[in-house]
């Protein structure tokens, strides 16, 4: 422990452990232009960088070399830096989208034969890597648990188990996994833990800092957080993201475009400011839906009622719960879809973590809404995206567009 009369160090924008989390967020992976001096670190669009004159003095080991973009680029090195700072870890690999970034740790760090414990309720491409492609494709068995039930994951392994993986709140529902729970079953079986924390960015959480093994982003999302960019990564100890980056980050050629790389790490920036609003705004709405009695069940690990409230409160801290709204209408199909039409300032499209709020209305017949609570497989799923407009703003677009669809008598 520090001493407590020791005065803390210097800022230092070259030296992020010297500064708080906004500060990191604004300086960390950026560099002066030595060409230009311009303070920011330009967008290099370029495939190929200049050889050495010998170019077999080239650490063939080393996949941070500027050679070639498919394998590293400037703004990729970046952006990598600044994801490593910002979510506590050694190393961080960036690649062209979220799933290629959970593609990329399944690839490295399973084999034919192995099996993998994956969250019952998972982003819906992952439930099919797990439930259809892994499988078949690479000889990779998953089963699929209820995180939330620990006896059911400790159950659930198996001396080939190399992997559990989960989201720290899920998508969509919102259920909400014991990071640190799930990573003491993982070590005491050797295998690692997984964590998708897209819906949970830092600085609200830091599943590296909870026992898990590496941490995975869409930073499509919050990270980037302006709807216009694509890109994933993987971030943790070295040993473990290396392998990542040398196989399949090089050989799977799943590369992040310079102009996306600096377009998320611009977006960046603002991370922590914009969080505090989307986090706000999110609990003044799934508080508003909760008390409207059309409304018949509301999933927000912010209300008192979600079954997880006390361990979202406890793992967060008291800074929020996230911005990701699940519900359900007492209404059928056709009125559903009324209601989703009727709005005017929310937009109805995929996606989330965006400046714009988003909705998106999921019927019971995809292959994962089994796993789903009751009420939404009886009733459909609304999963509602809160973003930085005024809370009073939304709350008001839904209020109409309820009148609409589902009038009071």
């Amino acid at each position: 422990m520090p001493n407590p009369s020791t005065p803390p160090a210097r800022p230092d924008k070259h030296d992020p452990a010297t500064l708080a989390f906004q500060s990191q967020a604004v300086h960390s992976g950026n560099q002066a232009d030595a060409a230009t001096g311009a303070i920011r670190t330009p967008i290099t669009m370029a495939n190929s960088y200049n050889l050495p004159k010998d170019p077999f003095t080239l650490d063939q080991d080393n996949p941070d070399l500027l050679v070639y973009t498919r394998e590293s680029g400037a703004n990729q090195l970046g952006l990598q830096a600044k994801l490593a700072t910002l979510e506590g870890g050694e190393d961080a690999v960036v690649l062209g989208s979220g799933m290629a970034a959970l593609y990329a740790a399944f690839f490295t760090h399973l084999r034919a034969g192995d099996h993998v414990v994956v969250s019952d309720v998972t982003y819906s491409a992952v439930w099919r890597l797990f439930a259809e492609l892994l499988p078949f494709k690479s000889g990779i068995e998953a089963t699929f648990v209820d995180v939330t039930d620990l006896d059911a994951v400790r159950a659930a392994m198996r001396p080939t188990t190399r992997i559990i993986h989960t989201e720290v709140i899920a998508n969509p529902t919102g259920k909400t996994a014991d990071i640190q729970a799930l990573a003491d079953i993982a070590h005491a079986a050797d295998a690692l833990l997984t964590v998708d924390s897209t819906c949970t960015p830092p600085p609200l959480f830091r599943p590296l800092e909870h026992g898990a093994d590496l941490v995975m982003h869409s930073l499509t999302k919050y990270i980037n957080g302006h709807g216009d960019a694509m890109g994933g990564a993987v971030i943790g100890p070295r040993e473990l993201i290396l392998p990542i980056k040398a196989e399949a980050m090089i050989n799977v050629g799943a590369a992040i475009s310079p102009f996306n790389a600096w377009l998320i790490s611009r977006g960046s920036i603002t991370l922590p400011l914009r969080l505090r609003q989307h986090f706000a705004g999110a609990q003044r709405v799934a508080e508003f839906l909760d008390g409207d009695p059309r409304v018949l069940h509301v999933a927000y690990p912010g209300l008192p009622a979600h079954p997880q409230h006390e361990l979202a409160r406890r793992q967060f801290g008291g800074q929020g719960f996230g911005a990701l709204i699940a519900f359900a209408l007492d209404a059928e199909h056709d009125t559903r879809n009324a209601f989703v039409n009727s709005l005017r300032l929310i937009t109805s499209a995929v996606s989330l973590g965006h400046d714009e709020t988003l909705i998106v209305y999921e019927d019971a017949a995809a292959a994962r809404a089994a796993m789903f609570p009751e009420v939404f497989r009886a009733h459909g799923l609304l999963r509602l995206a809160v973003g930085l407009e005024d809370p009073d703003d939304l709350i008001a677009d839904l209020a109409a567009a309820l009148d609409t669809a589902l009038p009071t008598p």
